[in-house]
Parts: structure tokens; sequence; C-alpha cells
């Protein structure tokens, strides 16, 4: 081998590991503080399913996660101070009068959608419908046998000002009615006592969730003007402090992945709901017998260490292949 082959060989070796190390390094270039990753949870079983796929997900991936459950505004407050990361439940547009103004500002930022075609508005039991209820605009000419209320859920969520604020504006002669505030175990738990004596309530109603399928219900036309046309039609976003996606390069490509679909939720919250699941035990069932969704999710993802995700994750969740 003569002296310029085998320079040339040790100038390629040596531009290969150069290469490798930069690959590497920037795989793993996220700061120390990355590695701990805080979600807000609202108390939804929508958003505790999605939380709990994402976190089983990230601790595959050898980091770890923390969830708190707050209200939606303290959610955002918290984006705000820097005392949470993710929230993976911006319903929108239902949600925008509180959201918007954080985005707005920078200090929480938009990723991608994580969920189409869910919906959220104003729902009454199938035999209120049947008996002529079909539209909001009805309501008020039955104001007895609701006795004049309306149930929503916890305080401060998007939805329970919406409803507010048609009773404020006297929107379809609401004027004189009230807001149940409660939560959402609250409500469906009031529901189920009143349904088996066919008793009338008006609710906040919404999909993915197992309400759709535990009880026959039918939504309320003529929300539009204030939870959006097609039934409070409803995409889901992912949202996080300002800044995250650019200091967290690697989770962000993770969170700018993720797509949930009604039907995946729908599953997962009524094991969580109606089996009494945990959580992350229900999660980490469905990735097992599913997959499939990780070639997606984690297409262009490392491990914390900078490793390919998709094995180490599978892997870990015990899925051969």
């Amino acid at each position: 081998m003569n002296t310029t082959t085998l320079q040339r060989r040790l100038m390629l070796g040596l531009g290969t590991l150069t290469l490798g190390m930069t690959a590497s390094t920037a795989m793993a270039a996220e700061p120390e503080s990355c590695q701990n990753v805080r979600f807000a949870e609202v108390g939804w079983t929508d958003i505790t399913a999605t939380t709990a796929l994402t976190t089983e997900v990230l601790e595959a991936m050898r980091y770890e996660t923390r969830i708190d459950t707050v209200s939606v505004p303290i959610a955002y407050q918290g984006m705000k101070n820097g005392d949470f990361d993710v929230f993976l439940g911006n319903w929108m547009p239902s949600m925008a009068s509180i959201s918007d103004p954080y985005i707005e500002d920078g200090d929480v930022d938009r990723l991608g959608a994580n969920l189409e075609g869910a919906k959220y508005t104003l729902a009454v039991p199938q035999y209120v419908h049947d008996a002529g209820v079909t539209s909001v605009a009805d309501l008020a000419d039955y104001a007895e046998q609701f006795d004049s209320s309306i149930h929503g859920i916890e305080a401060g969520n998007d939805g329970n000002k919406l409803i507010q604020q048609m009773i404020d504006d006297d929107a379809f002669g609401l004027g004189d009615w009230q807001l149940v505030d409660s939560s959402e175990a609250g409500m469906l738990a009031e529901l189920g006592a009143r349904v088996p004596e066919e008793q009338w309530m008006v609710f906040l109603g919404w999909e993915p969730h197992p309400m759709n399928t535990n009880f026959d219900m039918a939504y309320l036309e003529g929300t539009d003007d204030y939870f959006g046309p097609d039934l409070g039609g409803a995409t889901v976003y992912t949202n996080t402090r300002g800044g995250y996606a650019e200091e967290c390069t690697n989770v962000a490509a993770l969170l700018e992945n993720l797509e949930f679909t009604l039907e995946m939720e729908n599953q997962l919250m009524a094991t969580i709901m109606d089996a009494g699941a945990d959580p992350r035990e229900a999660a980490r069932a469905y990735l097992q017998a599913n997959p499939a969704v990780l070639d997606t999710w984690l297409e262009g993802v490392s491990t914390r260490e900078g490793e390919p995700a998709l094995p180490a994750v599978k892997a870990s969740l015990g899925i051969g292949g």
C-alpha cells in the first residue's frame, strides 16, 4: 500500500468518525433541563389517555416525566411561568379565549394538531331530543323540565365559560338560567342518575368520550356562535411553553409527530373509565397491541442518549420484531 492510499484511507476514516460523532452529538444535544418532561393535565379522560400514551413512550426513550392535574387556566399560566412544558389538550376553537392570548404573547407555542374530528357542544339524552329539544333555541321553552340549569364540568373550563357567556348574553332566552359547575365525573354521575327515570338534563358533551356509547344522547344544533360550526367541531393541538421546541428538539420531534384518532381515544378512555384501568397500564397495553403507531410517532426521534428511538421503545415495551 503506497503512502497516498494510506493517507486517503486515514482521512476517510477520520471523516466517517467525525460524522458519526457529529450525528450522535446532534441527537443528544438537548440540555440537561430537557431530561424531565413536565405535563399539565386537566382531569379530562381524553387528555389523561393521550398524556399516558406520551409519557409511556418518553420513559421508554429514557426521559423522566411528571404529570400535574390542574385547571385549564392554571395549565396556561404554568406554561407561561415555566412550571409545565407540555399540554396535549388545546381544544380549538372553543379554547381560543383562554389559549390565544398566551400564544400571541409568545408565552405558549401551539405545535401541530394531535386529533382531528372531535366535537364539543351542548347535549341532551335522546329521549329529551325525541320530545322536541333539538336545538339550543328550544331550551327556554322547557325551562321547568331543565330546572333552568345547564350542567358543565370544572370551574374555569372553556366550555363552562362559553355556557356562561350564553347566559350573560341572554342568548336563546337563557338569561335567567344558571350554570352548574361540577367536574367530568360529577356531571356524568348526575347524568347517570337521571337517565333511568328519564329526567331531563342539558349538559356539556364531547367526542371522543365513552359517554357517546354509554348513553343514548344527542347534540344540540344552533350553538355555532359559541361552540363553532358542525356541532362544535374541534381540532385538538399540542401546546408547549414558549421556546420549548427549540430548546428540547428531540422531545419536540416526538410531540410534533403525535397523532391520535377518535377510535384510539375512545378505546383507551373506555378502558380507563369503564374497566377502571390505571391510565399508564392502559396506555402500555394499547401500544403493545398496536405497535404500528410507534413507526410514525418515532420517525426521526432518538432516545435520550442519541440512539434510534423506535427499536429502544419497542424493546422497553416488550414488543417483538
